[in-house]
């Protein structure tokens, strides 16, 4: 049985009066390349009021109907190598929200949770020690939302080290957000 939350259940409830909450993701590329797999290798916080599972990849983020979500990824090693190049750089392909109630994780949501906004990112001719690169997707929790539990898995589309194929992966520990009635 999951607990209902109302806002007037956080102490710090003026944070649920923010316009936007981030949720970045940091990704060990180099573990995912090798097994093909996100399985361990996402690492997720976020700056929502009474979330649970900081730096784990099955976060659940607290917010409200109608707010501004961006899901930010970056790589773990962001840094420029001594060769002058630099690491690959994975980007959110999609978010896809789940039908949990149904019982079968894969099922997707019959029922639209979010308004997309679209895929944001710079291109990696921007990159320099002095400037963060790393994309993001954003998306406005529909206003009437029902509140409760909402599983998703990440599509994430990661570069590969050689080449210029890129290699697809979902996530298989399901994050989520918990809206709030407020």
């Amino acid at each position: 049985m999951t607990q209902a939350y109302a806002a007037t259940d956080f102490a710090d409830r003026g944070q649920l009066n923010s316009v936007q909450l981030n949720v970045v993701t940091l990704i060990d590329m180099e573990k995912a390349a090798a097994t093909k797999s996100l399985d361990g290798c996402l690492y997720m916080m976020d700056n929502s009021v009474g979330g649970v599972g900081q730096g784990s990849d099955h976060l659940e983020t607290i917010c409200k109907q109608g707010q501004v979500i961006n899901w930010i990824v970056r790589p773990i090693d962001m840094h420029r190598r001594q060769d002058g190049t630099w690491p690959p750089m994975p980007k959110i392909n999609n978010l896809v929200f789940l039908d949990i109630e149904k019982g079968d994780e894969d099922d997707v949501a019959e029922r639209r949770i979010m308004t997309e906004l679209k895929v944001y990112g710079a291109p990696d001719r921007m990159r320099d020690q002095y400037t963060a690169v790393y994309y993001y997707w954003a998306g406005a929790v529909m206003s009437d939302a029902k509140p409760g539990v909402y599983r998703y898995r990440f599509v994430l589309e990661l570069e590969k080290e050689q080449g210029t194929d890129k290699l697809y992966l979902n996530s298989v520990n399901y994050p989520a957000l918990r809206i709030l009635t407020v």
